[in-house]
């Protein structure tokens, strides 16, 4: 597994930054004072809330600087992020301020898919999409969430060409993205992009060496408050783009579930399962690929180390979290990755019957098009080996072991 090789203009760009900060030159900067300011100037605002998002906040700065080895294009594309979020933030203060009637939306009964990475997540999220019936959050809605989204307007606002030219450009710098996640303006969004706005996100890990954030955001963070403003995200944009349920999706919510219930006490989980030998070998390409974008050496084995201890985390909470009685066994249906690849619409009409809803003529009919639409090839295959990650396969086995008998999953032959 090699870390892919960034285009050459980018290379010579880095190469450039690099000889600017031997001599001392800041060329983009990453500091509080800046960005804020920034952000407020960008909307004319200034109210961004509660404190709550100001530690995580310092401390993804402080992270970015002491231990993200950033390339150029990297501190460009993390000032970029960083404003993105706090500019919206501060647009979805103000619009619920002037209308306070957007707190009385109700939120009922949401799905959460809350499998890991790589465990069939992103194609079960974007076919049960295609129901009318059930609404998902899209990429651009989340991205550019004021003014909140119309019903009339939803598939032909221009905020939807501005956000895939922004994916553009990530394909543009690492072209073998695309196998691995496709981006989309119109694709669902997950929740760890909408939790960035408190900046408690697993998001930031993932495309960022940010360990010590991370260790943060995992053992010492308080989610209630992450998953209050969840809720008020959602509420903004139903607001004028109905929603009759939500069906939502992020890897994060396994080291959070009980934040997630005490938010959400009436929703239904779909938890997808997958040899978490795969899930690693998966991740290492998908996170050696995504930090080769922002950092300056990336090294998979190093990746593989640290992700293995993330997923071990969250995957054991998911586990803790039925054994304590966190999950009730009649809100959540466990789906194995086999199954589902196996018997796709068997699989989906076991949800539908679990979640009490209809699986109509229509839903399918739509779901089967994307699916012809969308092979799992469209931009290339994505390949992997676990013996790429230098990781001992015993001990990883061993590490898993609790969660693997516990919900009874099946090793895969190839690793």
């Amino acid at each position: 597994m090699i870390a892919p090789k960034l285009p050459a203009p980018v290379r010579a760009m880095n190469w450039g930054g690099r000889q600017f900060r031997r001599l001392g030159i800041p060329l983009v900067r990453l500091d509080e004072e800046s960005l804020l300011k920034a952000a407020q100037k960008k909307t004319g605002l200034s109210d961004l809330g509660d404190d709550y998002f100001t530690e995580g906040f310092l401390r993804l700065l402080r992270s970015f600087e002491e231990e993200a080895d950033l390339s150029l294009i990297g501190r460009v594309i993390a000032r970029s992020n960083t404003l993105d979020y706090l500019t919206n933030r501060l647009e979805m203060i103000e619009v619920h301020k002037q209308y306070p009637e957007i707190a009385r939306e109700e939120i009922r009964r949401p799905i959460f898919i809350i499998g890991m990475p790589r465990t069939g997540t992103s194609i079960l999220h974007e076919l049960l999409a295609q129901d009318p019936n059930l609404r998902t959050p899209l990429s651009w809605e989340v991205a550019r969430s004021c003014p909140p989204p119309e019903k009339a307007t939803y598939w032909t606002d221009p905020r939807i060409a501005e956000v895939d030219a922004k994916f553009n450009q990530t394909d543009r710098l690492i072209t073998d993205f695309k196998k691995m996640h496709p981006l989309g303006a119109l694709l669902p969004q997950e929740c760890v992009v909408m939790m960035a706005h408190d900046f408690v996100s697993v998001m930031f890990q993932t495309f960022f060496h940010v360990p010590t954030y991370a260790a943060w955001l995992q053992d010492e963070t308080d989610m209630g408050p992450a998953y209050a403003s969840h809720r008020r995200h959602l509420q903004l944009l139903q607001w004028r783009c109905p929603a009759e349920q939500w069906i939502l999706k992020s890897p994060g919510h396994l080291w959070a579930l009980e934040s997630l219930i005490a938010e959400y006490p009436d929703a239904y989980l779909i938890q997808t399962h997958r040899d978490p030998i795969k899930i690693i070998s998966s991740l290492t390409s998908l996170v050696t690929t995504l930090w080769s974008m922002s950092r300056e050496r990336v090294d998979p084995k190093k990746v593989a180390s640290e992700w293995s201890e993330y997923i071990a985390m969250a995957l054991e909470r998911s586990v803790v979290a039925r054994e304590n009685g966190t999950v009730n066994p009649d809100q959540v249906i466990d789906i194995q990755f086999e199954d589902f690849m196996a018997d796709i619409f068997g699989t989906i009409r076991m949800i539908y019957d679990f979640c009490g809803l209809e699986f109509t003529p229509e839903a399918e009919s739509r779901m089967r098009q994307f699916l012809d639409e969308n092979p799992s090839d469209k931009h290339g295959k994505h390949s992997y080996r676990f013996a790429d990650t230098d990781l001992d396969l015993a001990e990883e086995r061993e590490k898993m072991q609790h969660y693997v008998e516990y919900f009874g999953v099946r090793s895969e032959d190839k690793v």
